[in-house]
C-alpha cells in the first residue's frame, strides 16, 4: 500500500504543509494511523485513495492547527501552488483538477483553494479571506457546482470525501 500511495498522499501533504520534512512526517503518521484503522475502512463508502486522502488530511490539519497556535498563517490568494503536486504523486483522481480549478472565478477558486489544498477549516477559510461563514459555504457549494459540470458526478463525490462540510 505504501508503494502504491505514498508518493500520491506526500505531494497533497507538501502541498498544504510547504516543508518535505514535515510533510514526511505527517505521511509517516498517517501510515501508522492507516495501519491502526484499516479495520474501519469501508470500500462501499470510499474508494481506498480517497479513505487515505482523508487520514492524511485530516493529519495535516491537526498537524497545523498545533502549529498555528504557535505561530499564525496568511492565505496566500495572489499566488497558489494548487498544480505542484509532487511528479510521481500525480494520481487519476487528480488529473486536470488545477487547470479546472484555475478556469473558475477567483471568488470560488480561493475557497476551493483554502478548504481543499491549504487544509483550513471554513470558520478559517471565512476569517482568511474576511468573508462571512455563510458566503464562504455558498462559495464553496457553487464552486463544487462548477466543477461538477467538468468532472461530473464522480470528482464532487471524491471532492466532498476530503473535504469536511461541518
Amino acid at each position: 500500500m505504501y508503494d502504491r500511495y505514498a508518493d500520491g498522499l506526500f505531494g497533497i501533504l507538501l502541498n498544504m504543509l510547504k516543508d518535505e520534512a514535515t510533510a514526511k512526517d505527517v505521511l509517516h503518521e498517517c501510515f501508522i494511523k492507516v495501519w491502526k484503522n484499516a479495520g474501519r475502512y469501508d470500500p462501499g463508502r470510499a474508494r481506498l485513495f480517497t479513505w487515505l486522502v482523508q487520514i492524511a488530511r485530516n493529519t495535516a490539519i491537526d498537524h497545523l492547527r498545533a502549529a498555528k497556535t504557535r505561530k499564525g498563517y496568511e492565505i496566500q490568494t495572489a499566488s497558489s501552488n494548487v498544480s505542484d503536486l509532487h511528479e510521481k504523486g500525480i494520481v487519476p483522481e487528480h488529473i486536470d483538477i488545477p487547470d479546472h480549478l484555475a478556469s473558475l472565478e477567483p471568488k470560488y477558486r480561493d475557497v476551493l483553494q483554502a478548504l481543499y489544498f491549504k487544509g483550513m477549516t471554513q470558520q478559517e477559510t471565512s476569517e482568511a479571506l474576511d468573508l462571512p461563514l455563510g458566503t464562504v459555504k455558498t462559495r464553496l457549494k457553487i464552486g463544487l457546482r462548477e466543477l461538477r459540470k467538468v468532472f461530473g458526478l464522480q470528482i464532487l463525490k471524491i471532492i466532498l470525501s476530503i473535504i469536511l462540510l461541518p
